[in-house]
């Protein structure tokens, strides 16, 4: 009975909505509607009110959304039978259209995400599975995987119940064995290098004839020497902390279905965006809405999927499918959807358990996208998770906003040239006068800024998706049109690590911005021009002219993205108090505190004067580490010194000289969890729409500056070692 009333309740809720959305008003009673639904939303959104509140919020925009998409496919298509104009009219009716397709299904995704799950550790009365750690590896350099290695080995399990595994896929036997007589030797150096190294930390060193299906095969490799109960995986940069295993073993004796536990991926260091715009410390990371939002809501409809690294899987799982898929060059996700078609679960925990690195030049930055956006196409037109056999209909959806998301390039760019086609050609591509389309479109972008505040405010500021999207758009349509006429052809390309820019420049990828910025510039001209000579399309000129605007807008702030800052350090300095003991310049140790870190080195507080060392003398340092690491005194050298109240500040390098050196680097960097997570709540500020978009304004005024002034020092090809 209450079943056939819910069902009931829903038909004549569905069947309202459509009379609302389909019934004809006039555009006075449009714009009048629209403008007590938007402030009704924005009345909850200001009282924070929660729970049924959320929906309604939702459902009022909803109805906004709906109302302009039928207005746009019933009144403003230009005729069938004029080609020229119906064309591009057509196409920038389907990007509106799979925008809101997208919208409608991010929704579906996020309307519940799961609350964050509260900390678990194991009990000691609980059995603990025997866990094999997995670092694929390909061209990382030393310093790094020394650090990764140490950090996992340095976590808080029993020491026989885990093995930590270097797979090298950069000293395989074709390599060490290449015709190339440099390539052999490298190989061989590399071999030798690493192979102490695990000697050295306890780990496992495995690498394999050739490398064959790129990183799925070397996980493969792995599991065929490895025989752990679970599987933990680490990106080479990708080092975890201390209670990465006590946060997700437990969780797998509660469900002997549960093939994946995944954790987000925080990051040390600033992405390009924002490297180059400085927001890094202010801003929520671009990733985190996706960790923050998107996998919770995902894990609502048991579609949390694989993202590579940070996460523990069942090897029982994994031998169902004979290991990580491969026929993609996104394995982690095709991996999960595989798996979850067999009636296998994940789980997503929402604490930052893994710190990394992001690719450092905008070039990186965009071959790390480009085979994300070719993996997740490869996904969609292999496997087409709508009518994948095995899944039910809410993950159906969730995979096809996952992989349908990844179309954005080609909707981004349909909108960032239709303007043109009015003011340069003179189409008529958008039937509509100029006050149909500021009510009805205004409305319609100004609820998707609401709901897209309402869900993603703590984790994403107004504006920044548009030129997160913009920046990817003009380098990965090419890849996604080429993904789609031949699916197999992409090859999996390893994303470089631990970059640094030494000196200020223009990326090498500039080179469109600049050119789409001009253009822009001179539909501006343009737009001035129509509404002089065209007095009687006045109205309609300024609307797509401040259309045109926002574009100019958003490509001079991508301007500052592609001018790269010079900023040597890869990581970020990471605020701790541990207490330490130096050894001063007459040999005796004295008491101070590491007051910050990085992947490089620390900041040590001392009394004044009372250790006597100065700039570029060596010393050591020792502290109680929070792991075992059987060694608790470090070799450093001070770069830097300076008074700070009754102290001194030294700044200082790491010297290490052993792979045992790096347990203590790893323990200050990567042991404590909690230091990641409350730096990623700092950052985690909803600070609204109007600020938002103020905010945005002024970072877009200030980068169009300096992006310009770069391309007039830099243009040539010269660059800086000073910014």
């Amino acid at each position: 009975m209450t079943i056939a009333l819910t069902t009931i309740a829903w038909l004549a809720m569905s069947a309202a909505m459509l009379v609302i959305i389909t019934i004809p008003v006039s555009l006075h009673v449009h714009l009048v509607t629209a403008t007590i639904l938007i402030l009704g939303m924005a009345l909850i959104k200001l009282l924070r009110l929660e729970g049924n509140w959320r929906l309604l919020v939702l459902t009022f925009g909803t109805v906004i959304v709906l109302r302009y998409a039928f207005w746009r496919t019933t009144s403003t298509l230009p005729p069938v039978d004029q080609w020229g104009d119906f064309i591009p009219g057509l196409i920038l009716y389907l990007a509106e259209m799979y925008c809101i397709m997208m919208l409608f299904l991010s929704l579906f995704v996020v309307i519940k995400p799961i609350p964050s799950r509260p900390s678990v550790r194991l009990d000691p009365n609980d059995p603990v599975p025997q866990v094999d750690v997995f670092i694929p590896s390909y061209n990382e350099d030393y310093d790094l995987l020394a650090g990764t290695l140490a950090a996992a080995k340095a976590m808080d399990y029993p020491v026989d119940r885990f093995t930590v595994w270097l797979l090298d896929d950069g000293a395989t036997e074709a390599k060490r064995n290449s015709s190339d007589p440099e390539t052999a030797e490298a190989a061989q150096e590399r071999y030798d290098q690493m192979r102490q190294l695990c000697d050295e930390l306890g780990c496992r060193y495995l690498t394999r004839a050739r490398n064959e299906h790129a990183k799925a095969g070397n996980l493969n490799n792995g599991l065929a020497h490895s025989s752990g109960e679970f599987v933990a995986v680490f990106d080479a940069d990708h080092a975890p902390a201390r209670d990465f295993l006590q946060e997700t073993v437990p969780y797998f004796a509660r469900d002997s279905r549960l093939f994946l536990v995944q954790t987000p991926h925080f990051f040390l260091n600033p992405d390009p965006l924002e490297r180059n715009l400085r927001t890094f410390e202010v801003m929520p990371s671009e990733n985190e809405m996706f960790y923050g939002v998107i996998q919770r809501g995902l894990d609502r409809w048991n579609a949390a999927f694989f993202c590579g690294s940070a996460a523990l899987l069942r090897r029982e799982a994994l031998e169902v499918t004979n290991g990580f898929a491969g026929r993609s060059i996104t394995e982690d996700c095709e991996s999960a959807i595989e798996l979850h078609s067999r009636g296998w679960n994940s789980l997503y925990v929402d604490r930052p358990l893994v710190a990394g690195l992001q690719p450092a030049t905008f070039a990186s930055f965009i071959g790390q996208r480009t085979r994300w956006a070719q993996g997740m196409m490869q996904i969609m037109l292999f496997s087409f998770p709508l009518f994948k056999p095995g899944l039910n209909l809410a993950q159906r959806l969730s995979y096809m906003s996952s992989t349908l998301f990844w179309l954005f390039p080609l909707p981004r760019m349909i909108f960032l040239f239709a303007p043109f086609c009015y003011l340069f050609l003179d189409l008529q591509i958008f039937n509509a006068s100029g006050g149909e389309f500021a009510a009805y479109t205004l409305t319609y972008v100004l609820v998707n800024l609401v709901i897209q505040n309402s869900l993603f405010g703590r984790w994403r500021w107004p504006w920044v998706s548009e030129l997160y999207e913009y920046i990817q758009s003009v380098h990965l349509l090419g890849a996604l049109l080429s993904v789609i006429r031949n699916p197999s052809k992409p090859s999996f390309q390893v994303t470089a690590k631990d970059e640094s820019v030494d000196k200020s420049r223009l990326s090498e990828l500039s080179r469109p911005f600049y050119l789409i910025f001009l253009l822009l510039v001179l539909a501006v001209g343009m737009t001035i021009f129509k509404v002089i000579t065209e007095p009687h399309q006045a109205d309609v000129t300024m609307v797509v002219g401040g259309w045109n605007i926002f574009n100019l807008i958003l490509a001079g702030c991508a301007l500052g993205v592609v001018s790269e800052r010079r900023e040597v350090r890869t990581g970020r300095r990471i605020n701790i108090e541990r207490r330490c003991e130096v050894r001063g310049a007459d040999g005796n140790w004295v008491k101070g505190t590491i007051v910050n870190v990085s992947s490089g080195g620390m900041a040590l507080r001392l009394p004044s004067g009372a250790a006597g060392l100065g700039r570029g003398a060596p010393t050591s340092v020792r502290f109680t580490p929070l792991s075992d690491a059987g060694v608790d005194e470090l070799s450093v050298f001070v770069r830097s010194s300076s008074s700070e109240g009754k102290g001194t500040i030294l700044g200082c390098r790491y010297m290490p000289e052993k792979g045992q050196d790096y347990r203590l680097i790893a323990d200050l960097l990567y042991a404590n969890s909690a230091t990641w997570q409350q730096r990623q709540q700092a950052r985690q500020i909803n600070i609204g729409i109007i600020r938002g978009t103020v905010r945005f304004l002024g970072i877009a005024l200030y980068q169009t500056g300096r992006g310009l002034g770069y391309l007039l020092r830099f243009g040539s090809g010269r660059s800086a070692s000073h910014d």
